[in-house]
Formats: structure tokens, sequence, C-alpha cells
């Protein structure tokens, strides 16, 4: 009873808090994450433990599938080159410099355990990373390298972590084995999510039942991350590339029905573990910082010395990555230089979260036995460590993004580009409904066939009219308006009807699903 209780009051405080951070305009997991940090002091709050398990297994494998599925195939497969550089590249890069870093101030402990701590600590989190990206508004490429890079940088990151502590049992690690070890696993996670999208696919497409589709959704990130592990490939690479497919088809698998629902689901458990991810990091302070047996001086060093090479390492990779392959006339004739501030926003766009945390919970304990060695480190250091990058970084780069992006002027694309090009092929979409309507209207009454040709001209117009924002409000805001005055009116009707016997509960639930929906396409006609 006391797990259930405890889950339920984690529930509502990460509600409570991302409902406070929208009334204030801010971040929601950074509000979260500040109320788990005040709420690890109140005297009887029970210790928070993280169970890396839970996070790799049940936390990270629904929050990467549900954003590859949100992603965009043709967005992605045209950022591939940065996003490798940025996935494998900056991540290798990052971990062997705070290596050497944490290895020169601590050179009575292995190296290979001072490269494990810096491969925990490289990847930018997907979570924290796309829900920042997303809420300031950043120009959609930039998104779109910050959502593959974090998509992507903990296949590289956990297969260096693994690397790194056989290398600490005293295990022979050369390049070779390292190099074959990263493509056996990336490979079979690439084979392993195309074979579990297939399948996926092929179920969505004989089931008819929108539950049922949503119950296929739901199970397929966790049954890949099962069968990934059970195989010893990249169990990320699997979710990721699964959730690409099957987000790029989703239009050809489900019913129309089917996607609103599955969307709502997927958003709604997005939204419950992005709020207990954020609050359970928060929570841990107490935890991770009692357990430390270093001096406080050394431990404030550090971290400020991990931190500071996290910083900067970033920013060192991504100006030659972002400049020196334009040199190339290949690549130089097919993607625009961009302005240097563009990897200057990207370089600060990098929060850690809880994968860091959870990674840094599994480094192996020191063991004097032969046969299970690991030699003398301090492991509740290193842990703290990750933790304190969280924190920062987060609270130092994700609340001050948006403020950079605005200085430097790295704004979202614009819309009145993106209104054009949306009238244009709404126009060709309205033409081709216009001909099947004449294709098929033969035996309709003609009252229904002039309805219809209204609907898809009003459509039409629509899209237009948003390119004249200058007006003040426009006719198909005039319409939404108007409707939603409408809709009140007969859904208060019919409630009255129930109230007095006049209906039953069947045919007011059925007319309020209709004026709901209804209603809901009007909110998304304004956003």
């Amino acid at each position: 009873m006391e797990s259930i209780v405890d889950v339920v009051a984690l529930v509502a405080i990460s509600v409570l808090g991302a409902a406070l951070a929208r009334r204030l305009g801010f971040v929601a997991p950074l509000v979260v994450l500040v109320a788990g940090l005040g709420l690890s002091f109140v005297p009887g709050m029970p210790e928070a433990h993280l169970d890396p398990d839970l996070v790799l297994i049940g936390i990270l494998p629904p929050l990467l599938y549900t954003a590859a599925l949100e992603t965009s195939v043709p967005a992605f497969r045209r950022a591939l080159r940065p996003i490798l550089l940025l996935a494998v590249g900056l991540v290798l890069f990052t971990a062997f410099a705070v290596g050497i870093v944490l290895h020169v101030l601590l050179p009575q402990f292995p190296f290979a355990a001072c490269v494990a701590l810096g491969a925990i600590i490289a990847p930018p989190d997907a979570v924290s990373a796309t829900a920042i990206a997303k809420r300031i508004g950043l120009p959609r490429r930039v998104v779109t390298i910050l959502e593959g890079e974090s998509l992507l940088n903990d296949a590289s990151a956990l297969v260096l972590v693994r690397v790194a502590t056989a290398a600490l049992a005293g295990a022979s690690v050369g390049f070779w084995p390292i190099a074959g070890q990263v493509v056996l696993k990336a490979g079979g996670g690439i084979v392993l999510g195309l074979a579990a999208a297939w399948i996926a696919a092929k179920l969505h497409r004989k089931i008819e039942d929108s539950l049922l589709d949503d119950a296929v959704s739901l199970l397929t990130p966790f049954v890949v991350v099962i069968v990934a592990e059970e195989l010893k490939t990249s169990s990320v690479v699997a979710v990721v590339i699964a959730g690409l497919y099957l987000g790029h088809r989703m239009p050809y698998l489900l019913s129309p029905t089917s996607r609103l629902q599955m969307e709502a689901v997927w958003r709604m458990i997005t939204f419950l573990l992005e709020g207990i991810v954020f609050l359970l990091v928060g929570l841990q302070l107490r935890t991770v910082g009692s357990d430390i047996e270093t001096s406080v001086g050394t431990t404030v060093g550090v971290t400020v010395a991990v931190i500071g090479t996290l910083l900067v390492t970033r920013f060192v990779w991504l100006y030659p990555a972002t400049y020196l392959p334009r040199l190339l006339p290949r690549i130089r004739g097919r993607e625009e230089r961009p302005p240097i501030t563009v990897p200057t926003v990207i370089g600060w766009a990098g929060m850690r979260g809880v994968v860091t945390l959870a990674a840094a919970q599994t480094l192996p304990k020191p063991n004097p036995d032969p046969k299970n060695f690991v030699p003398d480190y301090p492991i509740n250091l290193f842990v703290f460590i990750a933790f304190a990058v969280i924190v920062v970084t987060l609270l130092l780069q994700g609340t001050t993004l948006s403020w950079l992006a605005v200085r430097l002027g790295v704004r979202q694309d614009n819309t009145t580009a993106d209104a054009l090009a949306e009238a244009g092929v709404q126009h060709q979409a309205s033409r081709a409904a216009l001909e099947a309507l004449e294709a098929n209207a033969d035996g309709a009454p003609t009252s229904v066939v002039d309805r219809l040709r209204a609907l898809v001209e009003s459509r039409s117009n629509n899209a237009w009219e948003r390119l004249g924002s200058q007006q003040q409000e426009t006719p198909s805001a005039a319409y939404g308006r108007l409707r939603r005055e409408m809709i009140g009116a007969e859904r208060r009707v019919f409630k009255i009807a129930r109230n007095e016997g006049r209906i039953p509960e069947e045919v007011l639930t059925r007319a309020q699903r209709d004026l709901d929906l209804e209603e809901s396409l009007l909110q998304r006609s304004d956003e």
C-alpha cells in the first residue's frame, strides 16, 4: 500500500508543479525539479531511491518511443550528419575530455573509471532537451538536431560505459574490439527495431478497435527493450528506430479514431512520466549527498571542473563540426552555412537528465575479490557529480536558453512561409477533394453535394486567411468563436433534457461526444 501511496503522491506533486509552471509561464520540468530539490530537505520526507532498471527499462523506452513517433523522418534524414557528429563524435570527445580532467585531479584512481563517468554525463537527455527546445520556440532544424542527438546519444554513451567498466575490472580492451562492439550493438538495434516496427505495423493494419491499437502501441517500446536486453543489443537504438518507422507510417496504419485516441494517450503518458522523472531527480539530493566520503573542498573543486569541462567541450566540438564539413563542395552545395549564433544556441542546449543519474548508479562498486575484482575509486563522489551535472545544466542552461536564443536572434521559423506552403498544398488537396466529390456524387441529394462543396471551399479559404494576419478577426476566426458559443448552447440544452428525464444518459453521451469532437477541431484550427 505504501508504494501505491508514494506513486500517487509523486504524480500529484508533479501535476501541481506543471500547473504552477504554466501559470507562471515557466518550463514545467524545471519547476518540478526545483520542487523535488526543496522537498528532499523536508523533515519526515522519505528518502528517494532511484532504481536504474526502472529508469532504463520502465521510463526511458516510452519517452524515447513517443519522441521518435513525433519526429519527422525526412527532417531527421536531412540532419543525419550533424546528428551523428553530436550523438557519437561529441559523446566520445566529451567522455575522454572529462576522463582526462578527472584523472589529473584524482590521479590515484583508475583512468577507466574516470572515462566511465565521462561517458555517463556526456549525453544530453532526451526528455529535457526536447521539452525545453520546443517550449521556447527554436528553429525547426535546430529542434530536429537536438531531438536526433538526444534520441541516439544514449546508445553510444552506454556502450562506452560498458567498455570502460570492463576495462576497470581488468579486461583488455582495444580499439577494434570497441569498434566491433559498437557496430554490433547499433546494427543489432537497427535490425531489431525494424523487425519490431514491421510486426507492429502488421498488427495495426489488422486491428479495427482503437483500444487494441492503443494497447499495441503501449506494449511496443517495452517489448522491444526486453527483447533487445535479452539479445545483448542496443535497446535505445531499437526503440528509436521502431518509433521513427511507425511514426512515419502512422497515417497509413491507423483509423482516424485510433490516431486521435493514441495521440491523447501518449500525450498523457509523456506528461506524467516527464513530471515524475524530474521530481525523482530533485528528490535524490539528500540521498546522493549523504554518502560522499571525500572532503568538501575536493568534492566542490572536482565537480566544478567537470561541469566546466562539459560546457567547454561542447562548444569546442560544435564550431568545427558545423563549419569544417562545409569546406567540402558536396556538403556546401547541399546545406546552407548557418550563422555562428546557431551552433552557439545548440551548444548551450546541453541539459542532462535522469538517464545520467541512473547510469551513474550502475557503476560497479569497488571489490577486492580476485574473482570479481574492481579497483578502489570514489563511486559515491562520481554519483554526486552526475547529480550535480543534471541540476546545474537544467537550472543554468534550461532557464537561460530562451534568453540566449532571443538575444542572438535565433527564433522560430517564419510562420508566413509555413502558411504560404500550407495554403498551396491545401489548394491542391481541395481540388482533389472536389474531383472525388464530382466523381462519386451520382444519386446523392443536391443539398448534400452543395454542403460538401462549401465545406471544401471553406477549408481552402481558411488556409489562405492565415496569410492575412493584419485583419483583426478573419472569417474563420469569427466562425470558430461563434460556433463555440453555439456548441455551448447546444450542450446546455442536452444536459437539461437529461436532468429532466426527457432523454436517457446514452443520448447525452453520444451528443456530447459529437460536440466535443467538433469543438476540439475548432481549437486545433486556432493553434
